[in-house]
């Protein structure tokens, strides 16, 4: 018989709204006592008396056995995490940069504490992907997890790609329609995927590596000249993190735009929609497809996880058991397009191989191998204006 929960929720923005649309629709052993918001005169399409201002309505109310958390503030959501969890009361959470940066931490005092923290909507919206790598893949040698991850700017590329928009007209429409923040930087930057892979690196390999250790470019340097060279050779440009499982003993993560071909099964999936590439031992290869934005795909997923507390439900991180075998990496080979206006960030970039090098007035690009190591080393010059990287196939 399932147990009765009677939840708090922080924050009744998309996300928030998007879950209680969906609970109501359903019969479910579960009640909002309250909901803990910032502004306090915004007009709620809920009773009033069910909000307030004050984190102590929830956190010290014996009565709330789970604390649902749906704010952007990843220091506040922290702080709020820590303080339930403590509490012994059991957490929901979507909100991948506070679990990515705080994940060993929360691991520990759920172990200590008895409490129970999920956030199946913090990865990829209602893609199930941490609750298959927890139960399906439990036991599995994973060779890699990769995939799209963020679906603005998935957005993004689709709007140049298919409907020959500027990154600068797809940029603004993404933000009228809600996909993309007036400041875009988490998203386009690379950092969002960045720290939904982190998550990800941790259930599936067991390793506990903070977002700061992680490599990301994203799509924000992306210039006309890239799209037109894409467009020739058939490409699209998608913004892909990769977790790597190497020579049995590593593991490399990193985050990059990467020229993907028709053959590629990430090359077909557009707008805000996200997918996950896992490549097993034994499984083989399974593609994950959904939306990855959005109120009602994102409260689906949380929605999951609060009913899977319902019976106990309690992550097991099966994977760190045997995480000694496996150590972080940034010695890893990969084949990359430079597109780039200073010659000396080609020695110091120090290419292994080169196998195309193209020069014009306005439009200078290199193809070859290079290791991640030296693309880190560099990195303040990668990111600088006039250079675009990314991986090619």
């Amino acid at each position: 018989m399932s147990k009765k929960l009677t939840l708090g929720m922080f924050g009744f923005g998309v996300v928030g709204q998007g879950l209680y649309d969906i609970i109501k629709t359903k019969n479910l052993n579960l009640e909002i006592k309250k909901f803990v918001i910032k502004n306090a005169d915004k007009k709620r399409s809920l009773p009033a008396e069910l909000f307030t201002t004050d984190p102590s309505a929830i956190l010290n109310d014996p009565e709330i056995n789970t604390v649902v958390e749906l704010i952007d503030d990843a220091e506040a959501a922290y702080n709020i995490t820590v303080t339930a969890l403590r509490a012994g009361k059991n957490v929901v959470s979507a909100n991948k940069k506070m679990i990515a940066t705080h994940l060993e931490e929360l691991t520990e005092i759920q172990q200590e504490t008895g409490a129970s923290l999920l956030y199946e909507g913090a990865v990829c919206g209602s893609i199930p992907i941490i609750r298959n790598l927890e139960e399906y893949y439990d036991n599995e040698l994973l060779h890699s997890v990769s995939g799209i991850f963020n679906g603005s700017s998935n957005y993004i590329l689709s709007k140049i790609f298919n409907e020959n928009q500027s990154y600068d007209q797809a940029l603004k429409k993404a933000q009228e329609l809600g996909f993309a923040e007036t400041d875009p930087t988490l998203d386009v930057g690379g950092y969002d995927p960045k720290f939904k892979l982190a998550i990800v690196a941790s259930h599936a390999y067991g390793l506990y590596i903070k977002p700061d250790s992680i490599f990301n470019v994203g799509i924000d340097r992306l210039g006309p000249q890239d799209i037109r060279f894409a467009r020739e050779k058939g490409y699209k440009i998608k913004l892909i993190p990769l977790a790597k499982e190497i020579d049995n003993s590593k593991v490399v993560l990193y985050v990059l735009p990467k020229f993907v071909s028709k053959e590629n099964i990430l090359y077909n999936v557009e707008n805000e929609n996200n997918g996950v590439l896992v490549k097993a031992a034994f499984a083989d290869e399974q593609f994950f497809f959904g939306k990855g934005a959005g109120g009602h795909p994102t409260g689906s997923a949380v929605l999951s996880d609060i009913t899977a507390l319902r019976y106990g439900y309690r992550y097991e991180y099966k994977k760190h058991l045997d995480a000694q075998q496996l150590t972080y990496s940034t010695d890893y080979e990969l084949q990359v397009y430079l597109r780039y206006e200073d010659d000396t960030l080609i020695e110091k970039l120090q290419f292994t191989s080169i196998s195309e090098r193209y020069f014009a007035n306005d439009f200078k690009y290199i193809i070859g191998k290079i290791n991640l190591q030296h693309i880190i080393e560099n990195q303040a010059d990668i990111k600088q204006s006039g250079v675009f990287i990314a991986e090619i196939e």
